[in-house]
């Protein structure tokens, strides 16, 4: 079930490490942590605004490595959240941490607290690329934490990254497929963006680390996105969020504000193009899901234009019967 959540940022406390590419107060937009009273009172603006939706919806501590800091500071934010859920009836907490500060004593604590959620930030699965980047665990941390995870009966979510120092093409798909394999319920692609104030930031001016392009990122999750769905894996997120002080900070790499839906996009054209080359050349009509529509035709008609390019004259139709993935081909005359 897709589930929103209240957000809540813990930026770099009980963080051991200073990653190659972190710079937590332009992804998390502050520096500092969320007091016990900003955290009850996010969730009661929550509620206020859900209703019963909000049962449907997550007390979400991002941003850091949440099982990693202090543990008086973890229960002291933890508490309220707690509270909130028994007094309006939040699905429960979800939080994010690093793979080697999860041991049973700590998830039976979430649990008491209503966790039913932990995300790992696995990064990568290559052993070279993770101590490049200075991550300070292990891929064997990260299978470790997930199956302890997945014992206790908490939802697992796993996080990676794209286009990190050292690695390749192939070296993020086997990352995916390994992660895939400790079989998590959610995942969340994030493509390297070079930020200011970071070790990447001075391999990039170096000439040592070249970034991704955009067009790279996009092609390369293109082909992520469909791996994790076609296992069962929901990606909850694409790309960093749209910050301002992420735009503000960046140096170099593949941020776009709307980079799933360029991920999306591409997704999209590649199965419409392998049904069209079926069907051979005539001009067709595509019928898609009103709320596809500019996932269909792409940013600024990339897709249309580049099936043009390719010798296919489309035009897309919005129809309410047509599923959200899917899309319909009529052959037609078009003007």
């Amino acid at each position: 079930m897709n589930r929103g959540n209240i957000a809540l940022f813990v930026p770099h406390v009980g963080c051991p490490c200073r990653c190659s590419f972190c710079d937590q107060r332009a992804i998390t937009g502050g520096a500092l942590p969320p007091t016990p009273a900003q955290v009850w009172e996010a969730a009661q603006a929550g509620a206020d605004r859900w209703g019963e939706r909000v049962s449907q919806m997550e007390i979400a501590f991002f941003g850091g490595s949440f099982t990693a800091i202090p543990r008086e500071t973890m229960m002291a934010l933890l508490e309220p959240a707690k509270k909130a859920v028994e007094r309006w009836g939040y699905h429960g907490i979800r939080c994010s941490t690093r793979p080697d500060a999860v041991d049973e004593e700590i998830l039976a604590l979430l649990k008491e607290c209503h966790t039913t959620a932990v995300e790992l930030g696995a990064q990568s699965m290559d052993e070279e690329v993770l101590r490049l980047n200075h991550r300070g665990h292990s891929a064997e941390d990260t299978r470790r934490a997930a199956g302890l995870i997945k014992e206790a009966g908490l939802e697992l979510g796993l996080q990676m990254m794209t286009g990190l120092y050292d690695s390749t093409p192939k070296k993020d798909l086997e990352t995916a497929r390994q992660l895939i394999a400790l079989e998590p319920e959610t995942a969340r692609i994030y493509p390297t963006v070079v930020l200011e104030h970071t070790e990447l930031a001075e391999l990039y001016r170096s000439g040592a680390y070249k970034p991704q392009t955009l067009e790279e990122a996009v092609e390369l999750c293109g082909e992520l996105l469909p791996l994790f769905e076609n296992a069962g894996v929901k990606v909850i997120r694409m790309g960093l969020h749209a910050q301002e002080d992420v735009e503000r900070r960046k140096v170099a790499g593949p941020y776009h504000p709307a980079f799933r839906e360029l991920v999306e996009s591409r997704v999209f054209l590649q199965r419409l193009e392998e049904t069209l080359k079926k069907e051979g050349p005539v001009r067709y009509c595509v019928k898609v899901n009103p709320r596809s529509l500019s996932v269909a035709v792409g940013q600024k008609r990339a897709n249309v234009e580049e099936l043009c390019r390719r010798g296919w004259r489309v035009r897309f139709v919005p129809e309410k019967g047509v599923p959200r993935e899917g899309f319909v081909l009529e052959r037609v005359e078009i003007d």
